[in-house]
């Protein structure tokens, strides 16, 4: 994929899209974490803590994007986003990030910005692996571009979520979508029916999990809502 052509630049919009939908707990970690540090130090623990975990996360979803190349692990990968995508339209639990400790040493709270990034990251690792396809490039560019924009952006990122919830079903979209491509680019599948079928398959397949994440999603919000109410309402 050239850098010069549209198909790049529109990958590379993917990565920091699904980035930034995927990482505002990464983004609660950080300011917890930091949140004991001295005033002089706060603003450096942040910016040190996101430079580590940018790091490691570039060095793990390369490491994913190069097995996604072994037969069945794109499926496995494709069945995993499935899940996540589905789990980001869901309404999350309170006190998620509660166990986070703040610390008054700057790096000890980089170390714990950066531990807690990597364990977090799973989701944001396959699906930016995923998209890039083994490029490098979109990997570092897309991580580099969008963790800094979360960091400094964290609060009105989250206040534009929750005005305006379309913008998560739409990203949970996203990532059916992608969930969908790589499924069937699977070296497997096309083993079994043929890389001029998959092909030919693959916008059918991506739209497939599309309407899949959005129907599911829309189903478990609304049994999980109706079962709120009557529990409020003996």
């Amino acid at each position: 994929m050239d850098v010069m052509q549209p198909l790049f630049w529109l990958a590379l919009l993917k990565i920091i899209w699904i980035n930034i939908l995927l990482s505002g707990d990464n983004a609660v970690v950080i300011a917890m974490a930091c949140r004991s540090l001295p005033d002089n130090l706060r603003r450096w623990g942040m910016i040190l803590g996101a430079g580590v975990a940018v790091g490691m996360r570039v060095v793990f979803t390369a490491v994913v994007a190069t097995l996604l190349g072994l037969p069945w692990l794109k499926i496995v990968g494709a069945l995993a986003l499935l899940y996540i995508a589905v789990d980001l339209v869901l309404p999350e639990e309170e006190g998620a990030e509660g166990g986070v400790a703040g610390h008054d040493n700057l790096w000890r709270a980089v170390g714990t910005i950066a531990v807690a990034d990597l364990v977090m990251s799973l989701d944001n690792v396959v699906a930016i692996a995923a998209v890039a396809d083994g490029n490098w490039t979109l990997i570092i560019i897309g991580l580099i571009i969008s963790i800094p924009m979360i960091i400094a952006g964290a609060a009105l990122i989250m206040s534009l979520l929750s005005r305006f919830p379309a913008l998560v079903w739409a990203g949970a979209a996203l990532l059916g979508w992608v969930a969908g491509e790589m499924f069937i680019s699977d070296v497997k599948i096309h083993e079994f029916f043929g890389e001029a079928f998959a092909h030919n398959m693959e916008y059918p397949v991506a739209i497939a999990g599309a309407l899949l994440v959005l129907a599911i999603g829309w189903t478990i919000a609304r049994a999980r809502k109706g079962a709120h109410v009557e529990s409020s309402n003996p």
